[in-house]
């Protein structure tokens, strides 16, 4: 089959919120800029970000700065995030969200016009600011009209399969077209990777079934990149338990952040036991653990949850604040949150590792190659704080997309990839054939695989176990049986994707003998300051560690402190 071929200065593969800040930073910086995205455009998985984006704006708390905002997000992140990672982000959130309001971002005003801002779990101040809780939808729209506006081209339905590497500096890239069949060689000067996370391999998760198998990161790894911190994946604590074909959909912490409440079958309210001072506002993984032990203590309720109830502000507040979660249980259960509780159970949310980056420029260990999102890694470490991953769009997008377009328009920043093109397209001929594993089967199989024994709790008798499993399946799937079209192809892509990054994790996860952060080992239950260390992932599969680095001088007072989860205990009692 014919290649058809694209030249660019800075391409960009991935079409949500990073990818576009990332365009329209690189196009203000004179470069020509190409987006090419998996699924339509503006229906990436930014869309399903709900409750908010933090910034230290002072709006609600006026003691709230930017240094208490990278103090809560280092420490809740068990010490393993990059301390130069977050003090950007924190130093730039302020700018980039009210840049996004002067774009025209709808966010929730006070009386007096400032950008209202309500509660997140684990910050010690209210700096979450929202819109309604459909932020990420809404923060589409505004960088979509900015992108029309500067005619920056997105072009949709493409599935990159392998980057183009030549003379050891990235060129490119190759995709197909999932609904033709259609090949496209995009020369470029420089690639940036926007595309997401890897939770689509766990049974139970937030993300849609074509989408977050950990593109970005396999692409990165193949390409002579490093993973880091593959093991540490958020399980939200609020996802859907019924029907069961929308398992794992998310409730947003918005509704816990307006004052909701978890109940077990016997109508205690149980976070009393867990964080008695924070109670629902606690951490994410602290929340997750609780819900889980709740359930797997036979707390739980007919469907295998807890019940989240925010009955009592009302109906009219909670169609204001919580439009789309009101519409969301109507729809799929016939449930009026605002009369009954919601049932609701931990599910695979983020991937808080990913393609190792610099933090200034999230340029990669390969030249010409940067990551931006979720899909790289730093920001997190061990925990999440919710409303961090929308501002790390905006800043780490934008940075990207600078860096980039000054290495496309540099003498560096150019070369051939003809070599690489013929070898992209001999793999992906590789791949499929008329007899073979079923992608879909194969799929099924590992995100059971990778529930029962990468959850969210692990041992490793059980990730020993998983990584035996996967490495049978991915030898069993050595070719994938393709028939009925390209799209079939797009999802044995994605099979294949979901392997590379499952046994990544597992392996990362064996090697963490701890529990820290989203990380719950029942055999060993506690922190081990001497793991307070990054976990990397080399393109030959070995796993090798280094240490965090250090943290600024000027913020080693604010870094201070003690982590907050004491671990899964209870559930060896």
């Amino acid at each position: 089959m014919n290649v058809q071929t694209s030249d660019t200065d800075v391409l960009i593969i991935g079409s949500g919120g990073a990818g576009l800040r990332a365009a329209i930073a690189a196009r203000e910086a004179g470069a020509d800029v190409l987006v090419i995205g998996k699924r339509g455009a503006g229906d990436a998985h930014t869309v399903l970000a709900a409750g908010g984006i933090n910034a230290a704006l002072g709006t609600r708390d006026p003691e709230d700065c930017w240094e208490q905002h990278f103090a809560d997000t280092f420490r809740e992140s068990y010490f393993l995030a990059h301390p130069r990672v977050v003090q950007i982000m924190a130093q730039e959130a302020p700018a980039a969200v009210l840049e996004l309001a002067d774009w025209g971002c709808a966010f929730a005003r006070t009386e007096d016009g400032r950008l209202d801002q309500r509660y997140f779990g684990a910050h010690t101040y209210r700096r979450t600011c929202y819109a309604g809780d459909q932020t990420g939808k809404e923060i589409m729209r505004t960088l979509g009209v900015r992108i029309a506006e500067r005619g920056i081209p997105v072009l949709e339905h493409q599935h990159v399969f392998q980057l183009l590497v030549e003379d050891g500096a990235c060129r490119g890239a190759v995709s197909l077209d999932p609904r033709s069949g259609d090949r496209t060689a995009f020369l470029a000067g420089s690639v940036i990777l926007c595309t997401g996370g890897h939770t689509s391999v766990w049974l139970r998760n937030t993300s849609r079934p074509d989408e977050n198998w950990g593109e970005g990161m396999a692409l990165a790894l193949a390409a002579g990149c490093s993973l880091m911190d593959m093991e540490l994946v958020q399980f939200h604590p609020t996802g859907m338990v019924a029907p069961e074909n929308i398992a794992g959909t998310l409730v947003t912490e918005a509704v816990r952040g307006e004052g909701g409440r978890l109940y077990n079958a016997s109508g205690e309210r149980f976070m009393q036991r867990y964080d008695p001072e924070r109670m629902e506002l606690s951490t994410r993984d602290r929340v997750a653990l609780a819900n889980y032990t709740e359930i797997a203590e036979g707390r739980g309720g007919p469907n295998g949850g807890v019940f989240l109830d925010i009955s009592h502000l009302g109906r009219a507040t909670i169609e204001e604040k919580l439009p789309k979660m009101y519409r969301q249980f109507l729809s799929f259960q016939g449930l009026d949150i605002s009369k009954e509780p919601m049932e609701v159970a931990p599910t695979a949310h983020y991937s808080m590792g990913g393609i190792a980056v610099e933090p200034e420029t999230h340029a990669t260990d390969v030249p010409g190659l940067f990551a931006a999102g979720e899909c790289a890694s730093g920001l997190h470490g061990a925990n999440r704080l919710g409303g961090n991953s929308l501002v790390d769009i905006l800043v780490f997008g934008r940075r990207a997309g600078e860096a980039a377009a000054a290495h496309a328009t540099s003498s560096a920043g150019r070369g051939h990839a003809e070599r690489a093109i013929g070898e992209a397209l001999g793999s992906l001929d590789a791949l499929t054939g008329t007899r073979g594993q079923s992608a879909r089967e194969a799929q099924r199989e590992l995100r059971r695989i990778m529930w029962e024994r990468c959850g969210v709790l692990r041992d490793d008798a059980g990730l020993r176990s998983a990584l035996d499993e996967v490495e049978a399946l991915d030898r069993a799937a050595e070719i994938f049986e393709v028939a009925g079209g390209p799209a079939n192809v797009s999802r044995a892509l994605d099979a294949r994707t979901g392997l590379i990054t499952a046994r990544a994790t597992i392996r990362c996860a064996i090697e963490r003998r701890e529990t820290r952060g989203a990380h719950n080992r029942s055999d060993f239950p506690s922190v081990d300051e001497h793991l307070e260390r990054n976990f990397f992932v080399r393109r030959s599969g070995d796993v090798e560690s280094g240490p965090v680095p250090d943290v600024p001088s000027e913020l080693t007072a604010w870094a201070s402190g003690a982590p907050m989860c004491p671990g899964p205990e209870r559930l060896l009692e």
